[in-house]
């Protein structure tokens, strides 16, 4: 009998093995992973080719990015299909085409804001696309910001600053933006996710979530949003229950399904170490990857890692009628 994670409308069975890269290569630890409009999976992974391209079925089609990215974090793509890639290691965003040609940088390389500043870059996380092409950057490790630029890589205002009031970030990991120009930013230390209007003046806020950590919301009216949430390190609550990691599915901020890390946090097929970067494909199939080398430390403590991480994993979306 398959294994079915979630329950009524959003039940998914575990594809194992679904990536077939040629032989003698690896993933690193997938930070990030987008879908095209052809249904072809862009996965950001922290190797010597950072960008690999594969089919809806796990097929191999192509590698780019070495020359480009040195710790890869964010992803995701534009109405126009071009792909924005957050790169934590360079404090860089860059905009490129499908095949790897870059299109635009906002900011430069190897060089960093001072920490907590709140100008723009350090340690720079995701970025999400306004409804008429504004660009928003989490920049989350070494600040606590939102920044938003005009298309053409401009600057037009930042907002946010470390701390736990609203409009204040303790990591903000991941960004969105819905058809209506609301902006949802994964506050992640600070478990919600915080929501603003294009200009970011706070609006709103999600809770009860654990560490939000990646986030897709489906485009036009009416989305829904999955957010990835990682589960806990600290010794006294590391193997409490109903934490994480997992993928909850909220509508308008209400849980409406959950895919729970079946026998808590692992390398299993339906298992969660960190869930870190969440894509959708045109038929519901949902794409995760995680940074499990990072994570497995904080998991499992004196733990030695196995030799095959499984960062990235595929789950197929079963009928409602099914």
């Amino acid at each position: 009998m398959a294994t079915v994670l979630g329950s009524g409308s959003y039940r998914y069975e575990p594809q194992e093995n679904w990536a077939k890269l040629p032989e003698g290569w690896a993933l690193g630890e997938v930070a990030a992973v987008a879908v095209d409009d052809r249904d072809r999976v862009y996965v950001f992974n922290r190797s010597e080719r950072p960008m690999m391209v594969f089919d809806r079925d796990g097929n191999f089609l192509s590698t780019w990015g070495a020359d480009l990215f040195k710790w890869p974090h964010g992803l995701h793509i534009g109405p126009d299909q071009s792909i924005y890639c957050t790169d934590e290691g360079s404090h860089t965003v860059c905009k490129c085409s499908l095949d790897g040609k870059l299109q635009l940088r906002i900011g430069t390389p190897g060089q960093s804001a001072p920490r907590m500043s709140g100008k723009p870059f350090n340690r720079c996380t995701h970025t999400a696309l306004s409804p008429s092409g504004e660009i928003y950057v989490t920049d989350g490790y070494g600040n606590a910001s939102v920044h938003k630029y005009a298309p053409d890589g401009t600057w037009l205002l930042s907002w946010g600053m470390p701390g736990t009031d609203r409009g204040q970030f303790n990591l903000p990991h991941n960004i969105v933006c819905d058809a209506d120009g609301w902006v949802y930013v994964a506050d992640r230390e600070n478990h919600r996710i915080q929501i603003f209007d294009g200009n970011g003046r706070y609006e709103g806020q999600w809770n009860n979530l654990h560490r939000p950590s990646a986030l897709f919301m489906t485009p036009g009216p009416c989305p829904i949003c999955f957010v990835g949430e990682i589960g806990p390190y600290l010794a006294v609550n590391r193997d409490t229950p109903n934490l994480g990691p997992r993928i909850s599915i909220l509508d308008k901020g209400e849980v409406v399904g959950r895919l729970d890390s079946q026998g808590g946090p692992g390398t299993g097929a339906a298992q969660f170490t960190s869930p870190h970067g969440l894509a959708l494909d045109s038929r519901g199939d949902l794409y995760v990857g995680e940074v499990t080398a990072s994570a497995w430390p904080s998991l499992f403590p004196g733990q030695p890692k196995p030799a095959v991480l499984n960062s990235l994993k595929k789950f197929r979306r079963i009928p409602d009628s099914a």
